[in-house]
């Protein structure tokens, strides 16, 4: 593991693999880099892998208040320590981390953006107005777990199920702890999840992108 600091001083941790072009791995919700490990492991006999924990997450600091502002200048730190400007692969939220990143003006050669959650349709009900706003409730009451199903059975719209049997999951422990960083993943989605196109002047963002 390395570390470095973000523009307001918080610790960013990370893991470099493998040798060739660089790229960062941007994770999902509910997600760390140890959840990319195996990924990273692939990768590295072709790129130098930057896989790193975003804030509040893993080893990672996660200082407040948070902005998605600053998981902006997180991210152009892990991009500064790659010596050149890296490739990209973001996961869910971490994909529209990414791309806002780019729209922002970080400089990526390429970018993998996997499975983005946006909603620009009728396809699905749009994420509610006080979706951010319970998630944060349910953290600050001590309902962490609440909070963890909230965004199973609300964003990702998961059958009930399931939702039982993911509590007996050995990685549950694990994403509790997590639980305060969906939030920060609703806030990276703003209003993308709402049933509208996406934003005309991200037709900018000219990079090449699977």
């Amino acid at each position: 593991m390395e570390t470095l600091r973000a523009a307001d001083g918080t610790v960013i941790a990370f893991d470099r693999s493998g040798s060739g072009p660089p790229l960062v791995v941007v994770t999902g919700a509910l997600e760390d880099r140890r959840t990319y490990a195996s990924l990273a492991a692939r990768l590295a006999p072709r790129f130098t892998v930057f896989n790193y924990d975003r804030r509040g997450r893993g080893d990672s600091g996660d200082t407040q208040p948070y902005a998605v502002d600053r998981e902006i200048e997180d991210l152009q730190a892990v991009v500064d320590a790659a010596g050149a400007p890296p490739f990209a692969f973001g996961h869910s939220s971490g994909a529209a981390l990414t791309l806002e990143a780019a729209f922002r003006g970080l400089a990526f050669p390429k970018l993998v953006l996997y499975e983005p959650p946006y909603i620009v349709d009728g396809s699905r009900p749009p994420i509610p107005d006080d979706y951010v706003r319970t998630l944060n409730e349910l953290v600050a009451q001590g309902r962490r777990g609440e909070a963890v199903d909230h965004f199973w059975r609300v964003g990702l719209q998961l059958p009930p199920e399931l939702i039982e049997q993911m509590h007996e999951a050995p990685a549950r422990p694990a994403l509790v702890k997590m639980a305060h960083t969906i939030a920060y993943d609703g806030q990276v989605m703003g209003d993308h999840m709402a049933g509208k196109p996406l934003p005309a002047e991200w037709a900018r963002v000219t990079i090449p992108t699977l």
